[in-house]
């Protein structure tokens, strides 16, 4: 299986992993302008917003980035990171203001739709084949899962917001248990690369679908929590 030279670059190994920092100039300047529309208190919820950037910083520049070129896992969990973690404190930093957003039945879908594609072996593949290819995949990913985020916690009424927490959870543990369960890799990797770093591609496959199976899901439960917890307390009668 051919390797494959993405966005961030070779395969990173131990030996040099430290050093792959990536500064893109056009990433960079696009993160300082987000940096600046949050400091300029142009967003609902600065801390959210400085926090995505923090998290952004390590998802893009930090040596994550080349570390998701040698393992499929790593790449899985930079997705998780974007659309779990990044996507809500944006959605906390930039929200909903209009109702006339799409129904959430249809962000759910769609949000469903381009996870389940990415993950399919040809769209991962060709995702990573080029530069456009690789933004495309970033942003159609975080773009549709910041949308999903806004919606489900804009105030309105819980119970669709609950059931569109369940049915991203439901979807996202189906993708990581059919990854997890798959007999033979799907992925193109680094066969090299995943031996440097002590793991075989079925395992890192294994790993991945873990990632997306269990940990993914722990923001979603915590936003339902939440709702739920608010919700109990407002229908709650004043003493």
């Amino acid at each position: 299986m051919p390797d494959m030279i993405a966005y961030c670059g070779p395969a990173a190994v131990p030996d040099d992993l430290w050093t792959r920092w990536n500064v893109d100039p056009l990433l960079i300047a696009i993160l300082a302008a987000l940096a600046l529309a949050v400091g300029r208190s142009r967003s609902s919820d600065t801390r959210a917003g400085w926090g995505a950037i923090v998290l952004m910083l390590v998802i893009f520049v930090s040596p994550l980035c080349a570390l998701s070129s040698a393992l499929f896992s790593v790449r899985v969990l930079h997705h998780v990171l974007l659309i779990a973690a990044v996507a809500p404190l944006l959605a906390l930093a930039f929200p909903q203001r209009r109702a006339s957003s799409p129904p959430l039945v249809i962000l759910v879908a769609a949000h469903a739709v381009i996870l389940w594609l990415w993950h399919t072996p040809g769209a991962y593949a060709w995702g990573l084949a080029s530069v456009p290819a690789y933004w495309l995949m970033q942003t159609s990913l975080l773009g549709s899962a910041w949308l999903l985020w806004r919606a489900i916690l804009a105030p309105a009424q819980p119970g669709p917001a609950l059931v569109a927490l369940v049915a991203t959870i439901g979807q996202m543990g189906l993708l990581g248990a059919l990854v997890v369960f798959a007999p033979r890799p799907l992925y193109p990797v680094h066969f090299a690369s995943t031996a440097a770093w002590g793991l075989a591609p079925l395992s890192d496959q294994q790993l991945a679908g873990l990632l997306m199976w269990v940990p993914a899901m722990l923001p979603y439960l915590a936003a339902g929590v939440s709702i739920a917890w608010s919700s109990l307390r407002s229908s709650e009668p004043a003493l």
